[in-house]
């Protein structure tokens, strides 16, 4: 049997639509894009999107609001036929096809949680994602956390649902080389052994009571170990932005990265950490915790939402909304060298086995279970 030829949607994966910027469903696409060959499928990439500034894939047959209004007016009619045996949705943008459609939805978050969501997004938001899960064929859920949300706030026949976790490129397992990583750090004003989150700044993320768990760490623990926060400015974070700069004008020992694309540097600052702390409230998977276990690096996350399954056991899990359990975490990772030893190996164990060559395996598994019904 010849390998299906899958069409994969790597709108958030194009320079020119994303401004170099990856965000989750961005990185999981590229991702998906690299590993599935791997797993015996052939790929196309497609974008909606201007054909001139497309750099990744083909442009789809119709733009997607001209594709949707269609869709509305004459939901029995096909609108667009590719020359694929199965279309691939990795984000909201689904439409109707003459072929099968699988379709990844991340999370819930819109409609589980609109006060984490722009409130000029959220409406469309969540309309587009009821529309995408009723049009696929078959949904794909980033984590076992997740599918229960997408039961309850989209409708989807769990039947139709399959957990694929997200991954980590094995190159992460590679060690950084000592004078890249020190080279990246030095130009970034870095010491070895800090405190490091990585996301983008919207409440969810927690990064206000990081910063507050921080501060509220003895002198000594703070002149040794800076917090670095790497991620652009999201919606709801000028507080946020203002708390971060006056500290660090203040003389505290904070430093905010928010224009970094470099995937090289964001490895050496992995590489850097004395722990990563990611307390989000909400995540329907976490990446950054396998980007740190890859880089033998011991993690702080939340007990609830996804998180814990993501680790299963490799981190130290907190109550995110309680400062105190935070910042008592910061000190146990720093001060207790056996718990960070565990913490290490558990976490290279875990990194290990959620590849996204394991990612691009189960689902090109999918694939196949779809195509033979």
């Amino acid at each position: 049997m010849s390998a299906p030829r899958i069409g994969l949607s790597t709108t958030t994966t194009e320079p020119g639509l994303t401004g170099g910027r990856l965000d989750g469903i961005g990185v999981y696409s590229k991702a998906l894009l690299g590993a599935l060959p791997g797993a015996g499928v052939t790929v196309q990439p497609y974008s909606f999107g201007a054909a001139e500034r497309l750099s990744v894939g083909r442009r789809m047959p119709h733009p997607f609001a001209l594709a949707t209004l269609r869709d509305l007016a004459a939901p029995s009619f096909v609108r667009q036929a590719m020359d694929v045996d199965l279309y691939h949705a990795t984000d909201y943008r689904i439409i109707r096809m003459d072929k099968p459609v699988v379709a990844t939805l991340h999370d819930a978050l819109p409609i589980a949680y609109p006060e984490w969501c722009n409130p000029r997004q959220r409406r469309l938001k969540n309309w587009l994602q009821i529309k995408a899960a009723r049009k696929a064929d078959h949904v794909i859920a980033v984590s076992q956390f997740a599918v229960a949300e997408l039961v309850q706030c989209f409708g989807v026949d769990e039947q139709r649902i399959s957990v694929v976790h997200n991954g980590v490129d094995e190159s992460w397992l590679d060690q950084a080389p000592a004078a890249a990583r020190d080279a990246t750090l030095a130009r970034h004003g870095l010491r070895q052994g800090y405190y490091l989150f990585v996301g983008t700044l919207q409440p969810r993320k927690n990064v206000q009571r990081i910063l507050q768990a921080y501060l509220g760490l003895p002198a000594v623990i703070r002149a040794a170990r800076q917090l670095v926060v790497v991620g652009q400015p999201g919606w709801r974070s000028e507080e946020l932005q203002r708390r971060l700069r006056g500290a660090a004008e203040h003389g505290e020992n904070v430093r905010w990265l928010d224009s970094l694309t470099d995937e090289q540097a964001l490895r050496h600052l992995y590489a850097g950490a004395g722990a990563l702390v990611f307390p989000s409230l909400y995540e329907g998977f976490g990446i950054p915790l396998l980007e740190a276990f890859a880089s033998r690096v011991p993690v702080i996350t939340s007990n609830c939402t996804s998180l814990p399954e993501v680790a299963a056991g490799a981190a130290l899990e907190v109550d995110p909304l309680s400062v105190p359990d935070l910042g008592a975490a910061m000190l146990d990772i720093v001060r207790d060298d056996a718990l960070r030893a565990r913490c290490i190996a558990a976490g290279e164990r875990r990194a290990l086995q959620l590849t996204w060559r394991e990612t691009a395996r189960k689902t090109a598994a999918v694939y196949h279970n779809i195509l033979r019904q």
